[in-house]
């Protein structure tokens, strides 16, 4: 067992103030940040690329599964009732199956693509966009407050951030919480992070459900 006393300190990867462990469940620790409370997995207790992937690649999504399609409509639904019609915006994360930003495209808004492994077009962060999705992301990032500000940067003012991840309810609930045992899921965002983004963002936060949260940039 690691130990876990507020003495073992890590730095959170959102906001880099020290955090204190949180929950060990034998196979990796769990430190919470107690500025934005993100709990998180040290980098120590991390796979590699190779060994993340070699998981993804289990994943079976595609793009016309009914069952896919109506959780992401979880996401999708929201986000439409929001923006002008033929925007243009950025799925980030999209996977192998880009189910989402087909969806989105069938409503007449035009869906560009990027995935770490599976669409790695880094051109796309040149650009400025009216939308950015990440849909079962957020929770991967090893570094999310770089990935977070580089996606903020790219969103248009005016313009919309949808998310959607889990969130942390407790630490009872985080005990017995079947998101945690996914080796790939390493930072885990609760409402108070969420609310610390929006004031760190001076954004509009609009919680949508208990998994997907929406961003307004305003400034």
């Amino acid at each position: 067992m690691t130990d876990l006393t507020a003495s073992s300190q890590h730095d959170c990867p959102l906001c880099a103030t020290p955090s204190a462990g949180f929950h060990d469940d034998g196979k990796r620790p769990y430190f919470q940040c107690p500025c934005c409370d993100l709990v998180h997995v040290p980098r120590a207790w991390q796979l590699d690329s190779k060994e993340e992937k070699a998981v993804y690649d289990q994943h079976e999504n595609h793009v016309q599964d009914p069952g896919y399609r109506a959780f992401l409509a979880r996401l999708a639904e929201p986000l439409l009732e929001r923006l002008a019609a033929r925007s243009h915006g950025l799925d980030f994360g999209c996977g192998p199956g880009p189910a989402l930003a087909a969806m989105l495209r069938e409503q007449g808004h035009q869906v560009a693509l990027y995935d770490l492994y599976y669409a790695p077009h880094e051109e796309v962060f040149k650009q400025q966009w009216d939308f950015i999705t990440a849909t079962e992301v957020v929770e991967h990032l090893g570094q999310p407050r770089v990935e977070l500000e580089r996606l903020w940067q790219c969103l248009k003012i005016g313009g919309w951030l949808a998310i959607m991840t889990k969130r942390v309810t407790s630490p009872q609930a985080f005990t017995t919480w079947h998101y945690k045992n996914d080796p790939t899921h390493i930072s885990f965002f609760s409402a108070s992070t969420f609310h610390w983004l929006a004031a760190h963002w001076q954004a509009e936060l609009n919680i949508v459900a208990n998994d997907v949260v929406i961003f307004r940039k305003q400034v």
